[in-house]
């Protein structure tokens, strides 16, 4: 079971998220904190292993002294905030799920954030995230490493087979130069 920490400074939206991470049985909400101190507090009284963390909190709190702190004592942040820093700070937090998200989004940050705590190597290696979502430790476009050099990416929606097939045809353009344009059938005397 994921245990995580939500810090977030607006009580019904923070609510809300702890509804929503909760309804994934794999995943317990261990408290809910406003500001540096009392997430500091919560992280001692039950140390969670992940924090979903607002960057703009109560009592003029930044949510970087937050994360800085958590990542001292080895817990794993999660930025979730309206407006998302400019820059990757992988230093401090693992991404950030810029708001507003959905429950989808939430579902898959938090499976994302799972399989960086566990280790968990993936196997679709070319994925798409959410566009809210951002994942700090994943290089951006880092392309997998295989034995013959051979990598299996699929663009869109087009199936391998009919990719094969277009390409064996060539270009709209090279078939009409090529081919003779079909007269039209006269009938028969």
């Amino acid at each position: 079971m994921l245990k995580i920490l939500i810090v977030e400074d607006e009580p019904l939206l923070a609510a809300t998220l702890r509804d929503l991470v909760e309804l994934n049985p794999r995943y317990r909400v261990t408290a809910i904190a406003d500001d540096f101190p009392s997430a500091i507090a919560a992280a001692d009284a039950e140390r969670p292993d992940l924090a979903l963390v607002d960057l703009q909190l109560a009592n003029a709190t930044s949510g970087f002294s937050v994360a800085a702190k958590l990542h001292e004592l080895g817990i794993l942040c999660l930025f979730t905030t309206g407006k998302a820093p400019g820059f990757p700070v992988p230093d401090l937090a693992i991404g950030c799920l810029a708001k507003p998200f959905d429950e989808a989004d939430l579902a898959r940050a938090l499976s994302e954030a799972e399989d960086i705590l566990r280790g968990r190597e993936k196997l679709v290696r070319l994925r798409r995230l959410p566009e809210q979502l951002e994942i700090y430790s994943d290089a951006p476009h880092a392309e997998p490493e295989t034995e013959g050099g051979w990598t299996l990416r699929l663009r869109g929606r087009t199936s391998v087979l009919a990719r094969l097939k277009k390409l064996l045809r060539g270009p709209a353009s090279f078939r009409s130069a090529v081919r003779p344009r079909a007269t039209p059938l006269q009938p028969c005397d």
